[in-house]
């Protein structure tokens, strides 16, 4: 059986998405089919439609969902239709190297669904991140569904990418402990995640730093005690002088850029940590002076997918936001339909939302 529904697609580089009609196969072996409840729109998207990541348009728009499981292929043990799940772009595979050395967080072969799902005259699409979860129905390989207690899909939804980037930089990357001091070099969804992450490991100073006024407000309410406007003040002498002229123990960059990754080698105390959430382009270099390296010791880490174990960290962090511990309602912004995901990309420009997100 096929199923009709709708959803979001790039069909060529730098066009805007339309919505069009997508056909979804049944489950095959080792698949799932979910019935997608909420999806957020992240700045992955748009690097797809802009074709940043790769030319293999058409692109079935849409990873950092939430939804319920409505059929399983054959030999799927872990989800069973009616369960509630996040959707991760992490499924195990529990043979590569990394999975076999007991860092599975860094698996190096993840599954992906083998069917394709196509548009109405049979053109294959290709899901980003092998989710495509801007539409009625998706198919996933069932290692990407992560079964949660149930919870608003519009806020939970978002652990599927950007917030687990974010509170996972703080927790597992960076593995921040009580009484730190930290700072956060950009505050948009990713940096206030590494806030909000870092105030739940315990950190004792945490320093948000941006260009924006309005993001730094945005940042306090998620647990930064110090603000910094980096268009107005340098921000390595203001993070030095809120921390008696040592820097911080943790400076995690959430930005993406050569300066900004200057910037956080320059704050950070003696043995301290620098962790690269934000994702740079291409070309972008960074030069540092090696003795400089050697002589502040510490780490200079990069976070992926925030170091996450999807089977792991989502139902954790699911239940600390039931308990009323983690509020990632917060960081939904808005709420908007499948016609609206070009105008939530414009948004994004502007600073004006956290996240724009999907709900059906």
């Amino acid at each position: 059986m096929t199923h009709e529904v709708r959803g979001v697609v790039a069909l060529e580089k730098g066009a805007p998405v339309s919505v069009e009609t997508i056909l979804v196969p049944d489950p095959g072996p080792g698949e799932a089919l979910v019935r997608v409840q909420a999806c957020g729109v992240c700045h992955t998207d748009l690097h797809y439609r802009q074709g940043s990541i790769g030319e293999n348009f058409p692109f079935l728009l849409g990873h950092e969902a939430a939804g319920v499981v409505e059929a399983v292929g054959e030999d799927v043990t872990d989800v069973a239709p009616g369960d509630f799940v996040i959707l991760n772009w992490r499924a195990v595979c529990g043979r590569c190297r990394a999975c076999r050395r007991g860092q599975p967080w860094y698996c190096f072969d993840t599954h992906n669904a083998r069917q394709k799902m196509t548009l109405a005259d049979g053109t294959e699409l290709a899901p980003a991140l092998g989710i495509g979860a801007f539409a009625e129905k998706t198919l996933v390989a069932a290692g990407q569904c992560t079964k949660v207690a149930p919870a608003r899909p519009e806020a939970v939804g978002l652990l599927g990418c950007g917030l687990m980037a974010g509170l996972g930089a703080a927790l597992n990357t960076a593995a921040i402990t009580r009484g730190q001091s930290v700072a956060v070099i950009g505050c948009g969804g990713v940096g206030d995640a590494a806030i909000a992450g870092a105030r739940l490991a315990g950190a004792a100073r945490i320093i948000a730093v941006d260009i924006d006024d309005r993001k730094l407000a945005t940042a306090e309410t998620f647990g930064a005690t110090h603000t910094v406007n980096s268009r107005r003040t340098d921000p390595v002498t203001a993070i030095r002088e809120l921390t008696d002229g040592f820097g911080t123990d943790v400076v995690i960059e959430a930005v993406g850029r050569p300066e900004t990754y200057l910037q956080a080698f320059q704050a950070r105390d003696l043995a301290g940590v620098v962790v690269l959430v934000g994702v740079p382009t291409p070309e972008m270099k960074v030069e540092l002076p090696l003795l400089d390296v050697f002589g502040h010791g510490g780490a200079l880490k990069s976070s992926w997918y925030g170091d996450c174990l999807p089977s792991r960290d989502f139902p954790m962090l699911v239940d600390l936001y039931r308990q009323g511990r983690l509020d990632l309602d917060a960081f939904v912004t808005e709420t908007i339909s499948l016609d609206n995901v070009e105008k939530a990309f414009e948004k994004m420009h502007t600073g004006e939302v956290l996240r724009s997100v999907l709900a059906f």
